[in-house]
């Protein structure tokens, strides 16, 4: 394994007044934290937007801290509100007021925090690092950056390791209040900046997307990360989800909860066109004349179609993943529904829905664009969602590149995982790199089906729109092929090992 809310934005009111409001009321003597917490029937978190700890899934919010949160206030029978902080900064001073009841901040137990908080450690360690970008120099330790600025999130977990660094190097410090690990990573990448502090965890699950970005060394040990409580509660909150955690990784609840968000990181490298081939000879059969018959429903190459199931499920009929979308083609239950879609562990119910919502989605991009562009936005759609990508689109526009062109957007998608762009947006935060990782696997899949099933196949029709959606104008089949003549589209910033990333399932 990799190193390591419903969302309301409701007001900030101090949870202390609220309960001395109800105690003169009722003239009761004053309840434990956790007796409140049930009487009242709700759980108050603060907390941020990250990879790591709480984002919009693509259907509902999801991360490894409110995951647990969630099942935590189920535990508990209340519901779980969510305050989502600008940042850590935010997160410590609602706490310091008694504002929320647990602060999920991404950080691990500080010197200072004893007198301020209580923190329970929530099963994942990170340790800080120093990244710089590959063109400069590569630090070894502190003493190296002698001269150097390095850059740090505000409130971070390495402010005072590199205060108290025990050789007494004196480090230039830059402070970014309001970014996120995301935007420090990207400002590395550009080479705007050269040296950052980052935890290990948040560099784990952005680093294959910032590949100009290094590990340089890092600052002390591994740590625990924590859930934070504020110290004006009594100890019965945090001693309650305390036990709640410890049987959480006894169950082994824990353990597949971190797998989920973290345990693909470290696969990346290996599991690539050896296991493709091998599903293609021992799997895609059982289902090659049902993508052939939907797909030609719809006037699609089916190998397009085979090639989408392949990225959603590894074409395994009974893929199920921990947010609850099911089947070869992963149809979230609304979507089945919509489509009319009875069972999606069928496995020719889940190709038919599959082709059906391709469809949909493909048709609400607008008709100027060309192919094979239209066909990459209608499967990052199909991956993050419409409103995202036209998020992305507008971004693209406003910085006067092609809302257009698929080259020129899969550059702007990924900054809906960013603080200071997604809040430009209308559907706000997004894993953004992941439709550009999706589209770039779908195309390879879809490159090498075509290669190997061609000469199988009669001569694709001159009017159907998605047949060689690889081939650049002007170029024929045969270079469209040849991998000695990759298109423009193949440039994504990802490193040659990581050609073949697998779903997440």
């Amino acid at each position: 394994m990799s190193r390591f809310f419903r969302h309301l934005r409701s007001t900030s009111f101090p949870l202390a007044l609220v309960l001395t409001t109800a105690l003169s009321a009722t003239g009761c003597s004053r309840p434990t934290t956790l007796q409140e917490v049930r009487d009242v029937g709700v759980l108050h978190v603060i907390t941020r937007v990250a990879p790591s700890i709480y984002y919009e899934g693509r259907d509902a919010p999801t991360g490894y801290d409110y995951e647990l949160a969630s099942r935590f206030a189920e535990e508990l029978g209340v519901e779980l509100r969510v305050r989502v902080a600008e940042d850590n900064t935010e997160i410590l001073s609602v706490l310091s007021r008694n504002y929320a009841h647990i602060g999920l901040a991404g950080m691990a137990e500080q010197p200072d925090f004893e007198s301020r908080y209580r923190a329970v450690p929530i099963g994942v360690q990170a340790q800080s690092v120093v990244v710089y970008n590959r063109d400069f120099p590569r630090p070894a330790s502190l003493a190296d950056l002698g001269g150097e600025t390095l850059h740090l999130l505000a409130d971070s977990n390495h402010e005072h390791l590199i205060a108290n660094d025990p050789e007494g190097a004196v480090i230039q410090r830059h402070i970014h209040p309001g970014l996120d690990a995301a935007g420090l990573l990207a400002r590395v990448e550009s080479g705007e900046i050269a040296y950052a502090a980052v935890s290990s965890n948040e560099l784990d699950l952005n680093h294959v997307y910032f590949p100009m970005v290094k590990e340089g060394f890092a600052l002390g040990e591994p740590r625990d990360l924590v859930w934070l409580f504020p110290i004006a509660q009594d100890e019965t909150l945090a001693n309650a989800a305390k036990d709640f955690l410890e049987r959480a990784r006894g169950n082994g609840s824990m353990a597949q909860l971190a797998e989920r968000f973290y345990g693909h990181l470290d696969r990346l490298n290996y599991v690539g066109a050896r296991t493709f081939m091998h599903h293609v000879e021992n799997r895609l059969p059982k289902y090659q004349t049902l993508f052939q018959d939907y797909a030609r429903d719809i006037d699609l190459d089916w190998r397009l179609l085979a090639a989408i199931g392949y990225q959603e499920s590894h074409w395994r009929p009974n893929a199920v993943s921990p947010t609850g979308v099911r089947g070869l083609m992963m149809l979230t239950r609304n979507t089945a529904s919509y489509i009319g879609i009875n069972n999606r562990l069928d496995p020719e119910e889940s190709i038919e829905g599959g082709a059906r919502y391709f469809k949909m989605v493909h048709a609400k991009i607008p008709e100027r664009i060309p192919e094979p562009d239209r066909t990459w936005f209608a499967l990052a759609s199909y991956n993050v969602g419409f409103g995202h990508l036209e998020d992305a689109r507008r971004l693209t526009e406003s910085a006067g590149r092609n809302p257009d062109r698929w080259m020129d957007v899969k550059e702007f998608l990924p900054l809906l995982a960013q603080k200071e762009w997604y809040t430009k947006t209308r559907f706000g935060y997004a894993r953004g790199h992941e439709p550009v990782v999706y589209v770039q696997n779908i195309r390879r899949y879809y490159d090498v089906l075509t290669r190997i099933t061609e000469p199988d196949q009669p001569k694709p029709d001159a009017d159907q729109e998605v047949v060689w959606l690889d081939r650049q104008p002007g170029e024929t089949a045969a270079q469209a092929e040849s991998p000695e003549t990759p298109g423009p589209d193949l440039r994504a910033a990802l490193p040659p090992e990581l050609g073949m990333i697998p779903p997440t399932l």
